[in-house]
């Protein structure tokens, strides 16, 4: 059987939260979700205690630290079971995803300074965090309710009835098998180009695209439409990622 691969950008951003993830001087990583728009969520940048047991809300701006403690996330995807939601129309293609395929997941970081808190000399990077080896994966329509309790109750968008019910005919599901894993050190894959009026862009670096391949031309990662690695990489990428820790 041929396998795919799929590079999808995730979590917190200038964009979307204001900040970036943290990079730790070690090359361990903090992983935060965006914000919950809806405030439906029981996760709260307050109450998700990162691995050096400091909650989320710490690494935003000190004057915001208190308000954004009380902030519901969106969290998603999620790695305690590996599971992944998106009602979006560019994340359907997620629905043709077989298994043993490979959704690799990168997101924003900047160093982070445990004394003076952000290194802003820094420009932030996109970096691997993380990827599900794909046991399921189909739209939310197509599976059985108990299908959709047993394999995808820790999702964002299943776990919340009120949000299950206005996206069920768009939503799509993934759910990663055993060997799934958020990775303890990020590994850096961009490098900055130009858009076309000369203005910074984030891009594949050279050293990425010879695992990688260049996805048919579009090498910007900066924005979060899905890269699917072309079948001429594929086993490539994949031995690359499995080797990350």
């Amino acid at each position: 059987m041929t396998r795919k691969a799929v590079l999808l950008r995730v979590g917190i951003d200038s964009g979307c939260g204001g900040i970036q993830s943290p990079l730790f001087a070690d090359g361990s990583f903090e992983f935060i979700s965006i914000p919950d728009k809806k405030r439906v969520s029981v996760h709260k940048y307050g109450n998700v205690i990162g691995e050096n047991g400091r909650p989320h809300s710490d690494y935003f701006p000190a004057r915001k630290q208190e308000s954004v403690a009380k902030q519901h996330i969106h969290l998603d995807p999620e790695f305690e079971a590996f599971t992944y939601g998106d009602p979006t129309a560019p994340k359907r293609s997620f629905r043709k995803l077989e298994r043993g395929d490979f959704l690799i997941f990168y997101c924003g970081l900047q160093e982070w300074d445990e004394v003076t808190g952000w290194n802003t000399g820094e420009t932030p990077a996109l970096y691997i965090a993380g990827y599900f080896v794909v046991e399921l994966a189909g739209m939310a329509t197509e599976f059985t309710k108990t299908t959709l309790k047993r394999e995808f109750g820790k999702n964002f968008h299943v776990r919340y009835p009120s949000v299950f019910e206005k996206q069920r005919d768009d939503l799509v599901l993934v759910k990663g098998g055993a060997s799934s894993r958020l990775l303890e050190k990020a590994h850096k894959i961009s490098s900055v180009g130009k858009d076309r009026s000369g203005k910074p862009l984030k891009v594949l670096s050279p050293e990425m695209q010879k695992v990688f391949g260049t996805f048919g031309g579009k090498v910007s990662i900066q924005r979060s439409p899905p890269r699917w690695v072309e079948s001429d990489f594929v086993e490539k990428a994949i031995k690359f990622v499995n080797k990350l820790k």
